[in-house]
């Protein structure tokens, strides 16, 4: 296994991060398609302009419909918590 790839069912600092990856990683075989698919639910995280990694992103979507959709939800789902939270820490009284 290269430095780059990620084995099934990996859950760590570099492993999925939505549930939706999470379930379905396990059951991915392909290693180049596990690192695909973590590539794009870091770009739905934080994306990136670029030729290549549009493109790169396209390609994986369109081998993955379902999985793609249901990646980008789950982050636009965490964006509007991130979004609906405020920026201050919350202080609760013990109790």
């Amino acid at each position: 296994m290269s430095r780059m790839e990620v084995p099934a069912g990996f859950a760590g600092p570099f492993g999925p991060l939505t549930a939706a990856l999470q379930d379905a990683l396990p059951r991915i075989r392909d290693s180049s398609a596990r690192e695909d698919l973590l590539f794009l639910e870091r770009w739905e995280l934080v994306p990136q302009s670029g030729m290549g990694l549009v493109l790169r992103v396209q390609q994986i979507r369109r081998a993955n419909p379902a999985l793609a959709e249901a990646i980008r939800a789950e982050v636009a789902g965490l964006r509007q918590m991130a979004a609906a939270e405020p920026d201050e820490p919350r202080v609760t009284s013990p109790g």
